[in-house]
């Protein structure tokens, strides 16, 4: 009898945490293991004061890459859709025909897409000015930003995957090298090509090529890596399947001065310019001459590459350009989270539980409830940015990192969904167009070791909220 009493107590406690959800994305997270007081929902119609589901949403939960919400939207009011970052090439020396007689100093004001292209046309436009040969060194001026403590290993132990960079003032090409793996002409191997493909880049190709489906390509892949100096060997090991075409794999393997050194040579040489300087670290000199001055595309632009494609770097770009340009040069992580908290409480939005941390959300400490994060894109939509905040999110079944998601299902193409994933956590963030045309805000939040087992209870919920009467 004690025990029917205390298994009926047990029931008693659970039913009402299971009652407020539709019985769909109950039954979902009962499929999936994870219990619902794991689990934090807040859904409500834009044009709303209260949310038609508040499922444990006061709880502070850690929103993995849904906290890019937070940098980009404080970016866009802080800093406006048109920002722009810049990139400055100056003289320190004087200039006789086509040579520089002194140093070039490269000035970085933390532009997060200055990719491998747009860097060999900052480098164009200097050959096409005129100058071919640089007499001195390449001085590299990373003061804008302050400099950061980065363990590129301490988040998973993945010291080289290009998600793991940190952030920097004159950040090229997320530091990364693009290593693409496709079978060869003959049929016969493996061909491995990398972009850039730097001088000081060895690479031993150690892979089999197979016949077998082309699933989970990766886990099939081995690398190493060796640094002997500025000289780095990745050693590559395991299968690949002739059936996976071309696939790519993007490393950071370099240092970051040495990554931008070893480039700006090649890209240099490459365009015909002479250069056998070394590299330093420096601030611009005051007498320094601008030569040359790039722009990155607009900051609106900017934030559809961060929260379409969830790139890390990126908004840890953007919090320390918050961090500079609102509460003084260098800028730091502390100052960013704490401008943006500053903007939170202009808006009158008290989030006392919200860390920010790093700003990408690439954080096991980071932390906001699902009520707060739902406050916020309420407070978006009804704001001058909500076409740039709503248009920088991935589309359901269309593109992004929702692009292979719901796309046989009612509900695809008919939300602007913000994903988060990390070990032990699922999110997603946005906005939900229903099946008459309301406009809703949808948060769903995991943190339970078998988080990646509530995509069923995800799309659930989305479907839900589509059939509403």
């Amino acid at each position: 009898m004690k025990r029917l009493t205390g298994l009926l107590c047990l029931l008693l406690i659970a039913l009402p945490a299971l009652a407020d959800l539709p019985p769909a994305v109950a039954q979902a997270l009962r499929n999936a293991g994870i219990p619902p007081e794991s689990v934090s929902i807040f859904v409500q119609q834009v044009d709303r004061n209260t949310p038609l589901l508040a499922h444990h949403a006061d709880q502070a939960l850690n929103p993995a890459s849904t906290m890019k919400l937070v940098t980009t939207y404080a970016g866009l009011e802080l800093l406006g859709p048109a920002y722009t970052w810049r990139t400055d090439l100056y003289a320190a020396g004087d200039v006789t025909g086509d040579t520089l007689n002194g140093d070039l100093v490269l000035k970085g004001y933390g532009d997060p897409a200055m990719t491998l292209e747009n860097f060999w046309d900052l480098l164009r436009g200097l050959r096409q000015k005129g100058l071919r040969n640089i007499r001195g060194d390449l001085v590299l001026d990373r003061g804008y930003f302050e400099p950061q403590p980065h363990d590129p290993s301490a988040f998973d132990g993945e010291p080289y995957r290009a998600y793991n960079a940190g952030p920097d003032a004159m950040l090229v090409n997320f530091k990364a090298t693009r290593f693409s793996f496709r079978e060869d002409p003959a049929g016969s191997r493996v061909a491995i090509d990398a972009d850039p493909a730097l001088s000081s880049l060895n690479i031993v190709n150690q892979i089999t090529l197979s016949k077998v489906p082309c699933a989970d390509w990766k886990d099939r892949l081995n690398y190493k890596v060796a640094r002997e100096g500025e000289h780095v060997t990745v050693s590559f090991s395991g299968s690949y399947s002739a059936a996976c075409g071309e696939k790519a794999l993007e490393l950071s393997l370099f240092d970051d001065t040495v990554y931008i050194f070893e480039l700006f040579k090649q890209l240099w040489r490459e365009q015909g310019g002479t250069f056998n300087g070394k590299l330093r670290a420096g601030s611009t000199p005051d007498n320094a001459r601008l030569l040359l001055r790039a722009t990155s595309p607009p900051l609106a632009d900017v934030i559809r590459l961060i929260n379409k494609y969830s790139n890390n770097v990126m908004a840890r770009q953007m919090l320390l350009t918050i961090a500079a340009e609102k509460t003084g040069q260098p800028g730091n992580i502390a100052n960013g989270a704490e401008a943006i908290r500053a903007w939170l409480l202009d808006k009158h939005l008290e989030f006392p539980e919200l860390v920010v941390d790093n700003g990408a959300g690439l954080s096991r400490e980071a932390r906001i409830s699902a009520r707060h994060m739902g406050m916020l894109l309420l407070n978006a939509y009804v704001g001058p940015m909500m076409p740039e905040l709503m248009s920088s999110l991935p589309i359901i079944a269309v593109d992004g990192t929702m692009e292979q998601r719901m796309k046989s299902t009612s509900v695809a193409g008919r939300g602007h969904l913000k994903t988060g994933s990390l070990d032990g956590t699922r999110a997603m963030a946005g906005y939900l167009l229903d099946s008459k045309n309301r406009r809703w805000v949808v948060v769903f939040m995991v943190n339970h070791p078998r988080a990646a087992a509530s995509r069923p209870a995800q799309e659930a919920l989305l479907e839900w909220i589509y059939g509403r009467n």
